[in-house]
């Protein structure tokens, strides 16, 4: 029987740092609960259930206003318990959804009325790897006559600078998840790193200052020079989030940790308005 993630959050700490009103977590997820929304049978992991009810109790812990969550690979294309999740608070909801090109108009439509504002590509080794190009190519064909959409990169460190001709010839805005997965470890003077800010020069590039559990370790200090040099170099197109509930996690984290580095990432108020305010309303139009 699969697990479900606790909705009790009574235990835990608060963050030191006080979110601003109007703050979103723009990456996080929702996981089943599996025996209503099953798992894609080509999955390559099957995570813990961690329904909305779980990312409401968190985001109502941390003193998170509004949210865009990202469908995971382990749910594929079926994308109904991101949906669930969003018709549950619609004005202040917004999704990133995983398709391919059996998607027609009709589920397009579906998709978008229903809150979703992106489509998302995982380039990740453990996750698959490349995507088929040919199904990357159509599927941004069709969704940049949308307008109000974007593509959601999620991309291996290594991988950055192979990728970067591709990437600098994207048709419509991009967003790269997770720092673009750089190792804390190998600081700010890393050629992964540098050809991420290189890319952060288009107008059309944001980047997710998340996932500093992914590139190290508690209490996360590698990852604070990295996160702060992306958000001084675009402070108007980076994006935070928590990546709750951590898929494939390398170790047991409290959220709290990670909205404490906020400041520390932008110490500005202003900064930090833009990174958790301004922005994420902005690209996924949000009131």
């Amino acid at each position: 029987m699969t697990a479900v993630h606790s909705h009790d959050f009574s235990a835990r700490r608060k963050p030191r740092f006080r979110l601003p009103p109007g703050s979103v977590d723009a990456h996080c997820h929702v996981f089943g609960p599996g025996d209503k929304f099953p798992y894609a049978p080509n999955r390559r992991y099957t995570p813990e259930d961690a329904p909305k009810e779980a990312l409401a109790a968190l985001h109502a812990h941390l003193g998170v206003d509004r949210t865009v969550i990202v469908q995971a690979s382990c749910h594929g294309i079926d994308n109904r318990a991101m949906l669930d999740a969003i018709a549950d608070d619609p004005a202040n909801i917004r999704g990133v959804a995983i398709v391919d090109d059996s998607f027609g108009d009709a589920e397009y439509r579906t998709l978008h009325d229903g809150g979703v504002r992106a489509v998302r590509f995982n380039f990740v080794k453990h996750l698959g790897g490349t995507p088929n190009m040919d199904v990357f190519r159509k599927v941004l064909d069709r969704i940049k006559s949308f307008g109000d959409w974007h593509v959601v990169l999620h991309l291996d460190a290594p991988d950055i600078i192979p990728l970067s001709d591709m990437i600098k010839g994207l048709p419509l805005p991009f967003v790269i998840d997770h720092m673009g997965r750089v190792p804390g470890k190998d600081g700010v003077d890393q050629p992964p790193l540098k050809a991420l800010l290189e890319l952060a020069k288009l107008e059309r590039c944001w980047i997710k200052v998340c996932g500093s559990e992914r590139i190290s370790l508690p209490p996360y200090a590698e990852a604070v020079p990295i996160a702060k040099a992306i958000v001084d170099a675009i402070p108007d197109r980076v994006l935070w989030g928590t990546d709750f509930p951590h898929p494939n996690p390398s170790h047991v984290c409290d959220e709290a940790d990670l909205v404490d580095l906020v400041p520390q990432f932008a110490p500005d108020p202003v900064k930090q308005k833009k990174l958790l305010v301004d922005n994420p309303a902005r690209l996924y139009g949000l009131g």
